[in-house]
């Protein structure tokens, strides 16, 4: 199946040797693109599954080219178990990512050392866009920070369910449910009335018949109503300054994760060195698109 060559002079036949690299790359994109696992390359291929996993392992990631500019980031973080994960920059404008690393937990610092990085590199950040982490706002309060509505949604609906039961929740789901459709202060106004309707109804009380001691009856929805407030100055930074032409979600990130994450499901198995280089072919392929 190879194509062969005569020499006129000599009367020999031969054949084009392929470069091990292109052959490398060709089995790397179909493993990877074509969600391809080892047996099937190894039948696709004629070859066996030790073979397969030894060309992948002996494929080297290109390096990446990372070209400073003023950018809009978006930043998250995906675990793929307790104590792995990646903490990821996004440029905002373009879907390329300028940063990423290898983390156990997501801390503070971890976030710092991405913006220190990326500004040793030339970087300059014109805004930011979080998941709401606690702490993470502070490490950029310098620039315009706007809390993905996404995440937001996502912290309503952890402490009222997706069906509350309570009239009060109901109603504060409901103006929770247009934040993406409306502005600040038409949601402000909105929180307000909620906040000045059901505020006896907040400072309810369930004191403990043993130890006599007491705590609020509706917590979650204390909890719920709280986290709106707090993170309210920063959920429409996309409106206040329409220049930058800021995102109000993190799910161009988002998206990216959900196929790694589906990607390392069909590789189920892999070894770590495999499962790392799958990860970073990833992240870097997303880097070198335009």
């Amino acid at each position: 199946g190879v194509q062969r060559y005569l020499c006129h002079a000599c009367g020999g036949s031969f054949r084009n040797t392929r470069k091990p690299s292109r052959r490398r790359s060709a089995l790397w994109r179909t493993f990877l693109q074509n969600r391809a696992i080892v047996s099937q390359l190894a039948k696709h291929y004629g070859r066996s599954i030790h073979w397969i996993r030894k060309e992948l392992r002996a494929y080297e990631l290109p390096k990446p080219i990372i070209v400073p500019d003023k950018i809009v980031a978006i930043i998250d973080c995906v675990f793929f178990r307790r104590s792995s994960g990646y903490l990821v920059v996004r440029n905002a404008h373009n879907s390329s990512n300028v940063y990423w690393n290898e983390i156990e937990s997501e801390t503070i610092d971890e976030y710092q050392c991405a913006r220190d990085t990326l500004e040793g590199q030339g970087f300059s950040l014109k805004s930011v866009v979080i998941d709401g982490r606690p702490g993470v706002r502070k490490l950029f309060a310098d620039l315009p920070v706007q809390m993905c509505h996404f995440h937001q949604k996502a912290i309503i609906t952890r402490y009222l369910t997706r069906r509350p039961k309570l009239e009060a929740g109901k109603e504060l789901r409901e103006i929770v449910h247009v934040l993406c459709n409306t502005t600040e202060q038409k949601f402000t106004d909105a929180i307000d009335e909620w906040h000045e309707k059901w505020n006896e109804f907040l400072k309810e009380r369930t004191v403990e018949s043993i130890t006599g001691r007491w705590h609020y009856t509706h917590k979650r929805l204390r909890s719920a109503y709280r986290s709106l407030r707090s993170n309210l100055p920063c959920l429409f930074t996309y409106q206040k300054y329409p220049e930058l032409n800021i995102p109000n979600t993190t799910n161009s990130l988002d998206g990216t994760f959900a196929h790694l994450k589906g990607l390392i499901q069909i590789h189920r198995g892999l070894k770590i060195d495999l499962k790392r280089k799958l990860i970073l072919s990833i992240l870097q392929n997303r880097h070198r698109k335009k």
